[in-house]
């Protein structure tokens, strides 16, 4: 699944799904999230999740950072950031994020999950 948090975040949307209790945007985060992640494990490349390296993220972390779509046309759509690792031809999540909106430096807010451990 990913980076710890990422698994947390998951197993936790998971649990209020399955008991019924999640709130309406949980369920919806669920769904979209549960969606994209299938379509990345069976091709990145896919193309309605418009995957695409993020330089601005790749220079930062010291390893290409893609962003894939959990949506599109939607104020603040959400965003997967995601890395080749640990293993080749494996995927890991570090983080989800809304779509940054900022034109300038859009990528700078932008704060994932160490990614020390996988570059080993």
């Amino acid at each position: 699944m990913g980076i710890p948090e990422m698994a947390a975040l998951w197993a936790d949307l998971k649990e209020k799904a399955t008991r019924g209790n999640a709130k309406r945007d949980e369920l919806k985060l669920y769904k979209t999230l549960g969606k994209a992640l299938k379509l990345l494990a069976e091709d990145p490349r896919y193309p309605g999740l418009h995957s695409h390296e993020i330089g601005a993220l790749t220079k930062r972390y010291g390893m290409k950072v893609w962003e894939s779509y959990l949506e599109n046309n939607t104020p603040a759509a959400g965003r997967i950031f995601w890395v080749y690792a640990p293993g080749k031809g494996d995927i890991t999540i570090i983080g989800l994020e809304p779509h940054p909106n900022d034109k300038g430096n859009a990528y700078q807010k932008i704060t994932l999950s160490q990614t020390e451990e996988l570059q080993r």
